[in-house]
C-alpha cells in the first residue's frame, strides 16, 4: 500500500504539472487570437471556440482539475488508512483540502477574478503538499525495509549462535 500512496501522491504532483502547462497552452491559444486582430468576448467564449488552436488546453485544464485530481486526493486519502507512516493521513487530507480549495477557487474566478491569484499560489500549495506526501510513503517504506533486515539480520544471527 505504500507504493499506492507514493504513486498517487506523485501523480497528483504531475497532475498540477500538466494544469500549469495546459492553462498556459489555452490562454497562449487566445492571446495568438487576439494579437491575429481577433476579440474575445462572451459569444466567442459561448461559443466554444475562445482559445483556437489552444481550446484543448481549457479542457485538459477543466478536467484534469475538475474530476480528476478531485478523486485521486480522496483515493489518496482513503489509501493513507492503510499505510504505516508518520503523517501519512495529515497530508493526504492536506492534499485533499487544498485541492477542494482549488476547486472552489476555480470556479469562483469569473466573479472574483482577484482569486486568480490565491488559485495560482495554491497550485503550489498542492504540489508541495503531494511531494511531502510521497516522501513521507517512500520514508516508510524505507524504514520498514530497514526493520525488516534488522529482523532477518537477528534471525540469522540466532540461528548461527
Amino acid at each position: 500500500m505504500r507504493k499506492v500512496y507514493t504513486a498517487l501522491a506523485w501523480i497528483i504532483a504531475g497532475g498540477v504539472v500538466v494544469q500549469a502547462a495546459a492553462i498556459a497552452f489555452a490562454f497562449g491559444g487566445v492571446l495568438n487570437r487576439v494579437s491575429n486582430g481577433d476579440v474575445v468576448d462572451k459569444a466567442l467564449l459561448e461559443s466554444g471556440g475562445a482559445g483556437g488552436s489552444g481550446e484543448l488546453g481549457f479542457w485538459i485544464h477543466g478536467i484534469v482539475g475538475g474530476v480528476v485530481l478531485p478523486l485521486l486526493a480522496v483515493a489518496l486519502l482513503v489509501v493513507s488508512f492503510f499505510v504505516r507512516a508518520r503523517g501519512a493521513k495529515l497530508w493526504a487530507a492536506i492534499t485533499l483540502a487544498l485541492i477542494v480549495l482549488q476547486v472552489t477557487l476555480g470556479f469562483s474566478i469569473t466573479d472574483v477574478p482577484y482569486l486568480g491569484l490565491i488559485h495560482g499560489a495554491n497550485a503550489l500549495a498542492i504540489v508541495v503538499a503531494a511531494v511531502i506526501a510521497a516522501f513521507r510513503g517512500r520514508a516508510a517504506r524505507s524504514s520498514a525495509d530497514t526493520t525488516e533486515a534488522s529482523s532477518k539480520e537477528a534471525t540469522s544471527d540466532a540461528v548461527s549462535a
